[in-house]
C-alpha cells in the first residue's frame, strides 16, 4: 500500500514539532517529513533486548533496517494518511530512504559537530544533519553526491588520506528522529530541517573540504 502526494490542505495542517491528541510522535514525524520536507518514509524494525522485531534470529542489523512488505508513505502524505499507514505497523521506527530526495555524507559525530560550526560561520548553504546514538553524523546533500565523492576527494587532494568519511546513496536508509536505532537510543537532529534547505540540499562539493579536514583532524 503506497500513499501518494496529498493536497495543500494536508500541508497546512502539519507544523514542525506539532502534536495531536491520539497521534504518536512517529505519526506526526512521518507527516512532517512527507508533508513539509517532501521525503518518502518507510517503517523500520525495532530492537528489544538485542532481538530484532523483524523476527529473524540471524538479523545482521537488529533495529536498524526497513521492515519487509510494509507500506511506503510517499512524499506529500497528510497526517491522516501517515496515521493510517503506521496503524498497520505499530511500534515501527521511522526510516528515510537515501538516494531520492537526498544523499548523505557520513562522518564521526565529533568531527561533524566541528565541521558544522565552521560551515555555519562561513555562511555556506547547509541541509539537515542528524546524529546517531552510536556517534555518527549524517549531512544531507544533493542526490547523486554519493557517486561524486571519490572524484571530489581526488580533486581536493584528500583521496590518499585515511579519512573516516563515507557517502550513502541509493539502497541505504537512515533512522530518523525521534526513532530509536538498534536499541541504542534515538536519532536526533544536529541541524533540523528547514523549508529553505530540506527540499534542495546543498551540493556535496560545497561541504566536502570542511568535512574532510574535520575528519582528518579527528584521526590525527
Amino acid at each position: 500500500m503506497d500513499f501518494t502526494i496529498g493536497g495543500t490542505r494536508g500541508l497546512r495542517e502539519i507544523r514542525p514539532g506539532a502534536r495531536r491528541r491520539g497521534r504518536s510522535s512517529e505519526c506526526t514525524a512521518v507527516a512532517e517529513y512527507t508533508g513539509l520536507w517532501g521525503w518518502d518514509v518507510v517503517p523500520g524494525a525495532r530492537a528489544v533486548a538485542g532481538a530484532c522485531s523483524c523476527g529473524r534470529t540471524d538479523c545482521e542489523a537488529p533495529g536498524a533496517h526497513p521492515l519487509d512488505f510494509t507500506p511506503v508513505v510517499r512524499a506529500g502524505a497528510t497526517l491522516d494518511q501517515a496515521t493510517e499507514a503506521w496503524a498497520e505497523v505499530p511500534g515501527a521506527s521511522v526510516m528515510l530512504p537515501v538516494g531520492g530526495a537526498f544523499d548523505v555524507i557520513e562522518v564521526a559525530e565529533a568531527a561533524g559537530r566541528r565541521a558544522l560550526v565552521r560551515l555555519e560561520r562561513m555562511g555556506l548553504p547547509l541541509g539537515p544533519v542528524t546524529a546517531t546514538p552510536d556517534g555518527r553524523a549524517h549531512f544531507f546533500v544533493a542526490p547523486g553526491s554519493a557517486a561524486e565523492l571519490p572524484t571530489l576527494l581526488y580533486r581536493m587532494g584528500w583521496d590518499d588520506a585515511d579519512l573516516d568519511l563515507h557517502a550513502l546513496g541509493p539502497g541505504t536508509y537512515l533512522t530518523a528522529p525521534p526513532s530509536d536505532r538498534g536499541g541504542l537510543g534515538p536519532a536526533r537532529w544536529l541541524r533540523a530541517p528547514a523549508l529553505d534547505s530540506a527540499t534542495s540540499p546543498p551540493a556535496a562539493r560545497l561541504l566536502i573540504g570542511t568535512l574532510a579536514y574535520a575528519a582528518h583532524r579527528s584521526r590525527a
